[in-house]
């Protein structure tokens, strides 16, 4: 395994409710279950810890009850934290409800990982070997994005970047954004996303159009599709759609961190991007037939489900997709 990876991202509580559908305006539900876990960037680094790379967190935990709860889940995954607590404010948190079809609806409420400066971003040393990942939320945030971006742009030249925009993508401003981009070495998106970033068209050509006119130094991007799998673009040319897995789904909360964090993971251990991917599609199909967002599975588990799942792949409109 050759190096760390230094998530620079958020990590938040997550208040879990299980209904059968989302209540009308107006109108009120009983949930079957409720449960508070650990959330948002910590899904992600769980997966890529429980596929054997050393991860650290350098993203803002807070003062208060919903910091210390999230630095016990980091240190029960064997995450170090290298930030002090803020002093400005507790975590913060988000309130997910997951319906009978497996799918959630979020509200959140920004805390201490809503506010960046260089100062705190002090204790956060990467040295060669390691990756870093952080997401649109930190970038999203006006107390922090300015401070991020800039910590960004003065990593070494050698210390990839992995990037993923998240769904609050419009939330992002433009010049901020094209910072990132600018710096990535593997773009992870969502077919929306990227569309968000490039335009809308088939995914083929928004990935090519990606990294010509968006991530000028990236190796590659991934394109998500959920349980249809992912695109894989090379910046040195080539296009391959990697199938997702045929699951019986429970719950798609944490499905794209899991998916980002094994294929990081993979990456970091010299398999080839497409080998990558499809080591991460399976990981993302894993976690969606647990509960919790944080229900990443170990290595050993991904090559088990991958030696009796060749078979079960999910074919995607994209599936054509052609070395070009």
């Amino acid at each position: 395994m050759s190096g760390r990876l230094v998530h620079v991202g958020s990590a938040v509580v997550d208040f879990v409710y299980r209904i059968d559908a989302l209540p009308a305006p107006g109108t009120e539900k009983t949930a079957t279950s409720y449960s508070r876990v650990a959330g948002g960037g910590f899904n992600m680094m769980v997966a890529a810890r429980r596929t054997g790379m050393k991860v650290v967190f350098g993203g803002q935990l807070g003062t208060g009850a919903d910091g210390d709860f999230l630095r016990a889940a980091l240190a029960a995954e064997g995450i170090e934290t290298l930030t002090p607590p803020s002093p400005l404010k507790d975590s913060g948190n988000c309130v997910a409800m997951i319906s009978s079809d497996a799918e959630r609806t979020f509200v959140s409420w920004p805390g201490a990982e809503s506010v960046l400066t260089p100062d705190m971003m002090a204790p956060v040393q990467v040295v060669p070997g390691d990756w870093v990942f952080t997401s649109g939320y930190t970038l999203s945030y006006p107390g922090s994005r300015e401070a991020l971006a800039d910590w960004i742009e003065a990593l070494p030249a050698e210390i990839p970047v992995v990037f993923d925009p998240t769904p609050v993508i419009a939330e992002i401003p433009r010049p901020i954004l094209d910072r990132a981009l600018a710096r990535t070495a593997w773009l992870s998106c969502n077919e929306d996303e990227a569309a968000e970033i490039a335009g809308r068209g088939d995914a083929q050509t928004v990935a090519i159009r990606l990294l010509a006119e968006h991530c000028p130094k990236a190796a590659g991007v991934v394109i998500r599709a959920g349980a249809h799998g992912c695109l894989v673009r090379l910046a040195e040319g080539g296009t391959r759609a990697i199938p997702g897995f045929a699951v019986s789904a429970v719950d798609t909360n944490g499905a794209g961190d899991t998916h980002i964090g094994a294929f990081v993971s993979a990456l970091s251990r010299g398999l080839p991007p497409c080998e990558a991917a499809r080591y991460a599609n399976a990981a993302a199909a894993v976690s969606v037939t647990r509960h919790g967002g944080s229900s990443a599975p170990t290595d050993s588990e991904i090559q088990e489900f991958l030696s009796h799942r060749d078979q079960g792949a999910i074919a995607h409109d994209w599936e054509d997709a052609t070395a070009t």
